[in-house]
């Protein structure tokens, strides 16, 4: 099974950037998106259809803005829509579609960068966001937690440790909620399977950033420790460009 995570920073920008015809080469099982930046109504779901792909899609109230989707080969079990809390389920993201014993999830960890109140809001989230995984592990053991964390976790995954060491994303407090989120059984399974291997998923627009490859890895396919035996492998998509992030991928073989 091939999973690939892509935070696309507006889905109709990337298939107007030829994202179907990336799509059509790579063929992954399930692709979870980030930033649809879309109403369900403004889908371009025939694009999609015409790969063999069926679209599940949990937007933001706010138009234009955050949203989560996975797009299918496989019908799923069943979807879940949000993780039941109001604040969060509003701007649309988490989804989660379950297989079998396997459940994946495509998530858009929120961002910082605009200022203190949203930083608050980021780190509330990521502790109710930690809560609500861990008790759903108790019904839905297996879990690959795919998205946007909107966090570099260790010097290894940002282009600039020193001069960013202040920035959000890359706040000591940030990186230690990701340490803890690991101790708690969870799989960073790029770094897991490459511990030296320095590679980024997202560039700023500013300063020609992708070009000199000054980038951070805020991408990632993240499993329950369960998974673990059934990990192939996991690498990440660079040459993808259809967005300010690039593609994460992940292959497991049960």
């Amino acid at each position: 099974m091939k999973i690939i995570t892509y935070n696309v920073n507006g889905l109709r920008a990337a298939v107007g950037k030829g994202l179907p015809e990336w799509l059509a080469t790579v063929q992954p099982d399930v692709l979870c998106l980030q930033e649809t930046k879309l109403q369900p109504e403004q889908f371009p779901a025939d694009v999609f259809e015409e790969l063999g792909y069926k679209a599940y899609l949990f937007s933001a109230q706010k138009k234009g803005y955050s949203g989560v989707a996975i797009l299918t080969k496989k019908i799923p079990d069943h979807i879940e829509y949000g993780m039941g809390m109001e604040i969060y389920d509003n701007e649309g993201r988490f989804i989660r579609a379950d297989y079998g014993d396997i459940s994946i999830v495509s998530v858009y960890h929120p961002s910082g960068t605009s200022g203190e109140e949203r930083q608050g809001f980021k780190m509330k989230w990521l502790e109710d966001f930690q809560n609500y995984v861990i008790e759903l592990q108790k019904s839905r053991p297996n879990l690959i937690l795919c998205g946007d964390y909107n966090i570099c976790h260790e010097a290894i995954d940002i282009h600039d440790p020193i001069r960013n060491a202040t920035n959000s994303g890359f706040l000591p407090e940030e990186r230690e909620w990701m340490t803890r989120f690991l101790s708690a059984g969870f799989i960073d399974s790029f770094r897991l399977l490459y511990p030296d291997k320095q590679e980024y998923t997202w560039w700023s627009y500013r300063f020609n950033s992708r070009a000199k490859n000054k980038g951070w890895r805020i991408d990632y396919c993240m499993t329950s420790l369960s998974i673990k035996p059934f990990l192939k492998d996991a690498y990440i998509l660079n040459e993808a460009v259809h967005s300010d992030h690039c593609p994460a991928v992940i292959e497991i073989e049960r």
